[in-house]
């Protein structure tokens, strides 16, 4: 099974409406794991879930859809699932998931939410960022970076199927309009992220 044994014991609120919470994954040698769950006019959705402490997630609105990003984010969506009966997105070309997903989801669809599902590969060719168009905007952005106390990092290029591609991904994102952005792997950033992702292109070469 891929749910890690880690329990984050609270949420924290980015933006009104959208909640992050972290673990220590054990999993990956201990790096940060992070989990959003995000309120939207259709209800609540978790994306990317690693399990949360009962008490903090019974505080949060009750999850109606689990989407994930990657088959390597399963994390505790079974777990939820069977708690809140909320139906898991997986992407169609991912395989080998612990369990089924209740539905797949292709490049450009629409998914629980509004949110909007688009191809990023690079860590492998079935792995999807999401946007969610409502003000501020936010990019939910799965294995491209991670970030920490001194900002946004490129993921280890070693640990993905294609970093040339990676790098083509990651200045996507750039042609959306997004006030949040959400990493697989760390602590929002909310500060004009755009920026922050063009200084580290402009780092990376």
């Amino acid at each position: 099974m891929t749910e890690p044994r880690e329990i984050a014991p609270h949420a924290a609120e980015v933006v009104p409406g959208l909640w992050t919470w972290s673990i220590s994954n054990s999993h990956i040698g201990g790096h940060t794991s992070t989990s959003h769950a995000l309120l939207t006019r259709e209800g609540c959705v978790l994306i990317d879930p690693v399990r949360l402490d009962e008490a903090a997630m019974a505080a949060l609105p009750r999850p109606t859809a689990i989407l994930l990003t990657a088959r390597c984010h399963q994390r505790a969506a079974w777990r939820y699932r069977r708690q809140f009966r909320a139906e898991v997105w997986l992407p169609e070309d991912a395989t080998g998931a612990d369990e089924a997903p209740d539905h797949t989801y292709a490049d450009g669809q629409t998914l629980p939410g509004g949110l909007r599902a688009f191809r990023t590969p690079g860590p492998e060719w079935p792995h999807y960022s999401f946007l969610y168009e409502t003000d501020p905007g936010v990019v939910f952005c799965s294995d491209l970076v991670s970030s920490d106390a001194d900002g946004l990092h490129l993921i280890d290029p070693a640990l993905h199927e294609d970093p040339t591609t990676t790098r083509a991904s990651l200045e996507s994102l750039l042609d959306l309009r997004f006030g949040v952005l959400c990493l697989a792997h760390g602590a929002p950033v909310t500060d004009d992220p755009a920026r922050a992702l063009r200084d580290l292109l402009a780092r990376e070469g």
